[in-house]
């Protein structure tokens, strides 16, 4: 079983792509989300990304939908 946190916004079509996806796969994720939860913010401010989506899965950081890299992760 994959730990896999997924940071999003509320505007982020990607986001929205990402999260379909792993639903899809039956992978289960925490996420957080920056538009609602100022700490998230703070977390994807601190590892250096200033954008939406950051795929984590198990220590394993992804920015963007890569759906490649998540498949090869997973």
């Amino acid at each position: 079983m994959s730990n896999v946190i997924v940071y999003s916004s509320n505007s982020c079509g990607y986001c929205t792509l990402a999260k379909e996806y792993l639903q899809e796969k039956g992978v289960s994720y925490e996420e957080k989300n920056i538009s609602t939860d100022p700490t998230a913010k703070k977390e994807l401010i601190q590892k250096g990304y200033r954008g939406v989506p950051v795929i984590i899965v198990n220590g394993e950081e992804i920015v963007g939908f890569d759906k490649a890299k998540l498949e090869e992760l997973l």
